[in-house]
């Protein structure tokens, strides 16, 4: 005996099936599609208790299916429907995830499906099977129009978020003497302890981009950073907290090899202004192939060297001239022992770093003195010299 191979269901419509199809959504009670919606969306994770009205969950529940069960008579929806975009937007801003949102939207091919099996007879299963992928692709069409709606509200927020935090920023760069209800205000708006010490990073000109890469890794890392432009200099602050062994940890020792200028703020907010600034000037004083972050203490000096030169306050004039007077081998000798003991604060160091005896230290650090009348042995003369060869 031969068996006749089983018989596979067709998921496609045909011809005959269209006047029994539309019958059979005429059937559909939207006001009780929304109703079973509302209890299977009840227990969606985010949904529960709802972030919305419930009278506003089933007031778009019943567009959404109205605007289904048209798309099902049409093989699909071929246009951008009002309330999908209703719903990505007001979910969004009612903060509910977007997994949650697709979670409840999914439920309404569950519906759908059940419905039409109740009205459908015996004799209609062929033909709902041959309905299923219009129905899935209605649904599909219906949640993709509600997920770009529910993104693009989404950006959009952060957006907003982004330009009253920068307002927020601007004006504490702006006003010099900020009241202190001021500050606090700002502070909770950005969720910052308003006392709370920070660090202040900045960087000019070229570069700004290795700022900005070492901003978004931190921010990878769990850091809250924030940004305000300087005229060519980027300022980026965030708080001041050392957690040993963290991921923050670890990208913060990536800190010192920054050509930016680091500055804290130990008071935070109100000396956020000023910490700037000076972070800003410590950024702008980098020679092209100088390497590492610039801070207080390696800046200082020049940070002086060059507010003095714009004043009009001549540094080392007398000293350079006096120097000018020797020949140029000993002027190199004398000006590499001293810039030595300058930086090391000790003769016997600055001999074993130029390799010649402690003696021949002594006597050019004498014979400088005799020339140019400044002493580097005295601290206050030496500073002279500090800030003048910074």
């Amino acid at each position: 005996m031969i068996l006749d191979p089983p018989r596979v269901l067709s998921d496609t419509p045909v011809p005959g099936d269209r006047a029994r199809w539309l019958e059979l959504l005429g059937g559909l009670d939207v006001n009780a599609l929304t109703e079973s919606f509302l209890a299977l969306v009840a227990n969606v994770p985010g949904y529960d208790p709802p972030p919305v009205p419930l009278s506003e969950v089933r007031r778009t529940g019943r567009l959404s299916f109205i605007a289904l069960v048209d798309g099902l008579r049409d093989g699909g929806l071929h246009q951008t429907i009002a309330v999908a975009n209703d719903v990505g937007v007001s979910r969004a801003r009612a903060g509910i995830p977007l997994t949650s949102l697709m979670t409840a939207i999914r439920h309404d091919f569950t519906v759908l499906w059940e419905a039409l099996t109740r009205v459908a007879a015996a004799d209609d299963a062929e033909l709902i099977v041959r309905h299923t992928g219009i129905v899935l692709r209605t649904v599909d069409e219906y949640a993709g129009q509600t997920q770009r709606a529910y993104i693009a509200e989404v950006q959009r927020m952060r957006e907003e978020a982004s330009s009253v935090r920068q307002g927020l920023i601007a004006s504490l760069f702006q006003d010099a003497r900020p009241t202190g209800e001021r500050i606090a205000t700002i502070a909770s708006e950005l969720g910052v302890p308003p006392e709370s010490p920070l660090l202040v990073i900045a960087a000019a000109t070229d570069d700004i981009a290795a700022l900005r890469v070492f901003v978004s890794k931190f921010e990878r890392a769990g850091a809250t950073v924030f940004t305000h432009h300087l005229g060519d200099t980027l300022v980026a602050f965030t708080r001041h907290v050392e957690l040993p062994g963290s991921r923050l940890d670890e990208v913060m020792q990536e800190l010192p090899a920054l050509r930016a200028g680091i500055v804290p703020a130990p008071a935070g907010l109100s000396d956020l202004r000023q910490a700037s600034t000076t972070a800003r000037d410590l950024a702008r004083l980098y020679a092209p192939d100088e390497e590492g972050a610039m801070t207080w203490t390696r800046g200082w000096a020049r940070l002086a060297s060059r507010a003095l030169t714009a004043a009009g306050n001549p540094i080392l004039v007398d000293v350079n001239a006096a120097l000018a007077a020797c020949g140029a081998a000993e002027r190199a000798r004398l000006e590499e022992s001293v810039r030595s003991y300058l930086t090391t604060g000790s003769v016997g160091a600055s001999a074993e770093a130029l390799f010649c005896h402690r003696n021949t230290i002594s006597n050019r650090l004498r014979r400088f003195a005799e020339l140019t009348g400044v002493d580097p042995l005295i601290p206050e003369q030496a500073a002279r010299l500090v800030v003048g060869w910074a």
